[in-house]
C-alpha cells in the first residue's frame, strides 16, 4: 500500500515514516526538502500519484495570527483537492487536543480553520488530536520565563511522548476512516506547573517555577483544568510511556 506523510521529514512525521515502513507498506516522507510543497503545489500530484492513504502532520513556519491561518488553510485546501484527483481514499490529520476550547490563540483557530477544511472535503478522513507532546516541556518553560522565574498556571496536562502520537498515527492511518475525531492522551494527569518543575528538576535547571492562573499557556492563550486534557465522550487512545520513565531516560542521556 503507498502512504504518503505530509511533513515527513518532521519530528512525527520521521517516527512515522519508520513505522509505516516497519508495516512493509510503500512510504513517501514528503516535504519541501523532498520537492514537495502543499503551499506551491509543487511535486503534489506525483507524490499522490497511486496513493491510498495520506498523513498530514505538517506545521506552520510561522505562528504569527494571519500567517499561520493561511499556511493551514493553503496547504490544506490543495492537499485535499490533489487527492481527490489522485482517487485517496483516507486523508488522516495530526491536531491538537483541546482546539475547539482556545480559540483565543490565532494558531488554534489556524487549526480549528484546518479541521473545517478536512470535514467538508469529499475525502474520507480521520483527525487525531493529540495533547501536548513531552518533548516539548522545555519550550513551555521557556516561553514562560522571566529572569529566573517561570510563570505558570495550574492547569491539567496529560502529556505524550512522540513516539506514541507517531504509533496511534500508524494505527488509525491503516484503519477505517472515522471520519470524526479521535483523542490520543498520555496516562497520566500532571497540572502544568508541575511537569515543569519535574522537567527543570530532571535537567538539574535552578530556575524557579511560580503558579500563576493568569499567565498564558505558550504566551498566547488562558487555560484552564478542561483546556489541555481529553474531556467528554469522544474515543480516547491511552499511550502507555509516563512523562516520568522518559525525563529519567532523557536526562541520562543528557538530552
Amino acid at each position: 500500500m503507498k502512504i504518503v506523510v505530509i511533513g515527513g521529514s518532521g519530528l512525527i512525521g520521521t517516527k512515522l515514516v519508520n513505522k509505516l515502513r516497519q508495516h512493509g507498506h510503500e512510504v513517501v516522507a514528503a516535504s519541501p526538502s523532498s520537492g514537495v510543497n502543499t503551499i506551491t503545489g509543487e511535486g503534489l500530484a506525483e507524490a499522490l500519484s497511486g496513493a491510498q492513504i495520506v498523513v498530514d502532520v505538517t506545521n506552520s513556519p510561522s505562528y504569527e495570527d494571519k500567517a499561520v491561518l493561511e499556511f493551514f488553510e493553503t496547504s490544506t485546501r490543495n492537499l485535499l483537492a490533489a487527492e481527490a484527483d489522485a482517487g485517496v481514499n483516507h486523508h488522516v490529520a495530526l491536531s491538537i487536543v483541546g482546539t475547539d476550547r482556545l480559540l483565543e490563540s490565532g494558531y488554534f483557530r489556524a487549526k480549528m480553520a484546518q479541521e473545517n477544511l478536512v470535514k467538508s472535503s469529499e475525502v474520507p478522513y480521520s483527525i487525531v488530536r493529540a495533547t501536548q507532546f513531552f518533548e516539548f516541556v522545555g519550550s513551555i518553560a521557556l516561553v514562560a520565563t522571566e529572569g529566573e522565574t517561570i510563570r505558570l498556571p495550574s492547569a491539567l496536562t496529560q502529556p505524550i511522548v512522540s513516539d506514541d502520537v507517531a504509533a496511534a498515527l500508524a494505527d488509525f492511518a491503516l484503519g477505517e476512516p472515522v471520519n470524526g475525531i479521535v483523542d490520543v492522551a498520555g496516562p497520566d494527569q500532571i497540572r502544568l506547573d508541575e511537569l515543569v518543575r519535574q522537567f527543570l528538576s530532571a535537567n538539574q535547571v535552578t530556575s524557579q517555577v511560580v503558579t500563576d492562573e493568569s499567565a498564558l499557556y505558550f504566551g498566547s492563550v488562558k487555560v484552564n483544568d478542561q483546556s489541555l486534557v481529553p474531556i467528554g465522550d469522544r474515543p480516547v487512545r491511552i499511550a502507555s510511556k509516563r512523562f516520568q520513565d522518559w525525563l529519567s531516560r532523557t536526562a541520562s542521556l543528557g538530552q
